[in-house]
């Protein structure tokens, strides 16, 4: 490494070091309470960090600046401004105002708004996040912003968790003074999202249609071996992907994003990284910096990185797993269960807001990771199924049922204690297995969402986590409100146990890819939304138009917005696809096959010819299944395209949502069989594509 790796960490991140070097003390101060109360930025401040800001950024080879936002897409946006400014007689000056640290203006009628802007009303507005640091990418300093329509509504995904971390913030705060715990000024949720990807040969990538235009491969036979000898997860690294994930690590430290973990997943070509947990909109912004990062540096090694939940066919997809916690400014987790009375109170209040908070809004949890890739991967044995529910451990299990039934909690260390008003058991840290099948599992100190999709942003999990737990702290603070000092045991135990009873139907700790998990899922009255356009018509419903609008963090028209965009989002990525599909079977697919017809037919015609009477059974019975299949290609591909067009033509974006996924989805399974089948007839050396072997084996 050419430098050591403190050197290198943050080295192009304006952090608070940089700050408090750079800053006059008084500046600092004001800018370190803006970040730390959230209070408002006074221009002159703001002056004076812009001036700061520009002179590290051009010491450090930065000739523009860049407002670096989350439209309502899947990636980043971003429109570059050099710092120069002529001087009128000729010359330059290299200058950064204060009012351009803060407000930026781009143009916000290309971007998804799902009906709130027109195109004739262009313009947006970019505003400065100072809680997730400025950094330095690529000769241009980039400043993390907000985006929001001229009128003032949110076109992002900061905006939006931004606010919700505010509101849990509030909720927490009060209800651990409430609990009597005064010194705790402000409650932040932290984030750890770990990243599956996958990683292919630039040059067979660039022969695969499909993966240029989609991601994924949308035919292809499987390779002779999968991931079937459970030989690939931890094993040792290939020299080249080795030497990616070091050059990787070198530029996500550059970044200050703590990269931390590596290691081979469990299907051929598929790999992970997981970062140190941060604030949540740090973390955001730090995965979606580590996503485009990841895609950089795999092009320089001749690779290209696979973000999509599905790429290959019959072996694992690529998931992001969300761990979620929440941290007071005295440094106290409070999904931590604490070694005193007190300190269990706390966290069993808290551990209960959660249970209550997936329990009623499990839906809002499932839309906020539904796409039209993520559906592939959901349900599968890979991923949890699309059902929400609670893993606890048996431990904690036991603790929330001897309260419900006011009995006595045994430990592991077979000591029995009382669970009424005066003493709460000690738990005991990972005190039981993990549960991979589990949407949402409790892991010793925080909750990991593990229904991601890789490709995902993580801010719309944490929006609804945020506020769906404040709303449940809010409503448990009515209930102890008032309470005496000495009261408030005997008053959280009661709580405690009227919510268990109310929410425990959230709780499973088996296994969750079992049908009969399914089936008692359904009994107990949890929702299996099994695709996006089953789920996310919930996103409208009165109880979560209620929870975000009563927050503050959407208004109606947001929400509805939101709808129509990722209504939108999955109809054109299935459209996509099934055009793609259509042109590799059509110009490239059909054509191989019956070359290779006409290969056999040639073959058997010149043995015919020197050896009179002798046999063409082989040829013939390969012919013959060769055409039945081009028949049956043929054939799909006019279904296909018929029911595209017919789709595409559905205005209302719900049934056309509907269409693409029941119908077109369908049509393009019946003739990726066909393709498939073929495929494996068919020589590598006329086939127009590379083959899952090679793509998953030649790394």
């Amino acid at each position: 490494m050419a430098q050591n790796i403190p050197e290198l960490y943050g080295s192009l991140v304006f952090n608070d070091k940089i700050m408090r070097s750079k800053l006059p003390k008084d500046m600092y101060k004001a800018l370190k309470k803006t970040i730390e109360n959230g209070t408002h930025l006074e221009l002159d401040v703001a002056n004076s960090v812009a001036v700061a800001m520009k002179e590290w950024a051009i010491e450090n080879g930065a000739t523009h600046y860049t407002h670096w936002f989350q439209p309502m897409t899947n990636v980043t946006a971003e429109k570059h401004d050099s710092f120069i400014s002529p001087t009128g007689d000729g010359q330059v000056i290299m200058d950064f105002s204060g009012k351009e640290l803060v407000k930026g203006e781009p143009d916000a009628s290309s971007f998804p708004s799902g009906g709130l802007r027109a195109t004739f009303e262009a313009r947006g507005y970019t505003a400065w996040d100072p809680t997730s640091p400025a950094f330095i990418k690529d000769g241009t300093l980039y400043i993390p912003t907000a985006f929001c329509s001229y009128s003032g509504e949110a076109l992002d995904k900061k905006t939006p968790l931004l606010r919700s971390m505010d509101t849990l913030n509030k909720a927490a705060t009060n209800m651990l003074h409430i609990l009597g715990n005064t010194e705790v000024k402000h409650v932040s949720t932290t984030v750890g999202p770990e990243q599956e990807y996958f990683l292919v040969d630039k040059e067979l990538y660039k022969e695969r249609k499909d993966l240029v235009f989609c991601g994924r491969t949308l035919i292809g036979a499987p390779a002779p071996k999968g991931q079937e000898m459970e030989d690939h997860y931890f094993g040792t690294l290939k020299p080249r992907v080795s030497a990616y994930m070091h050059d990787l690590d070198e530029e996500l430290w550059k970044l200050g994003i703590p990269a931390k973990t590596k290691h081979n997943e469990v299907a051929p070509a598929q790999h992970e990284l997981a970062p140190v947990f941060d604030t949540t909109n740090v973390a955001v912004d730090h995965n979606q910096l580590t996503m485009e990062i990841m895609k950089k540096v795999a092009d320089k090694h001749g690779m290209v990185c696979l973000l999509h939940e599905k790429p290959f066919e019959g072996i694992n997809g690529s998931g992001k797993h969300n761990n979620w916690s929440m941290i007071t400014d005295t440094g106290v987790n409070l999904l931590d269960p604490g070694k005193t009375p007190a300190e269990n109170i706390q966290f069993l209040v808290f551990l209960m807001a959660v249970i209550k908070a997936v329990d009623e809004y499990a839906d809002l949890l499932r839309i906020s990771v539904a796409s039209a890739g993520n559906d592939h991967r959901l349900g599968a044995n890979e991923a949890p199924p699309a059902v929400v529910s609670i893993f606890l451990g048996d431990e904690l299990t036991e603790v929330m049922k001897s309260i419900e039934n006011d009995t006595y909690f045994t430990s592991h260390g077979a000591v029995q204690m009382d669970i009424g008003a005066k003493v709460l058991p000690h738990f005991v840290k990972d005190n039981t297995d993990r549960n991979r099948t589990s949407p949402f599992a409790f892991t010793g100190n925080k909750f990991e969402f593990r229904m991601l999709g890789s490709t995902a942003s993580v801010a719309n999990p944490n929006i609804v986590l945020n506020t769906a737990v404040a709303e449940a702290l809010d409503q448990f603070a009515k209930e102890l409100d008032g309470v005496a000092p000495e009261e408030m045991e005997h008053a959280v135990h009661e709580l405690i146990k009227r919510a268990i009873k109310k929410h425990k139907r959230v709780i499973f700790n088996g296994n969750g890819y079992t049908d009969e998990w399914i089936a008692e899922a359904e009994a107990r009255g949890l929702y299996n939304l099994k695709s996006t356009p089953d789920a996310l018509p919930m996103w409208i419903a009165d109880k979560n138009v209620e929870l975000f609008t009563s927050h503050k963090i959407f208004t109606k028209e947001e929400i509805h917005s939101r709808y129509e965009i990722w209504l939108e989002n999955y109809s054109k990525t299935i459209n996509i696809e099934s055009n793609t599909m259509a042109e590799m079977v059509q110009k490239d697919l059909l054509p191989s096959v019956l070359t290779y017809m006409e290969q056999i037919a040639s073959t058997a015609s010149m043995k015919t010819s020197v050896v009179p009477g002798i046999s063409t059974e082989s040829e013939a019975a390969l012919l013959t299944k060769l055409t039945d299949l081009a028949g049956k290609m043929t054939a799909g591909l006019e279904t296909l395209k018929a029911d595209t067009a017919k789709a595409l033509a559905t205005e209302d974006v719900l049934e056309c949502a509907k269409a693409y996924q029941s119908v077109v989805l369908a049509d393009m399974e019946t003739l990726r069989a066909a393709c498939d089948e073929a495929e494996t007839l068919i020589p590598d050396a006329l086939l127009p594509y590379p083959t899952y072997g090679k793509l998953l084996f030649s790394i």
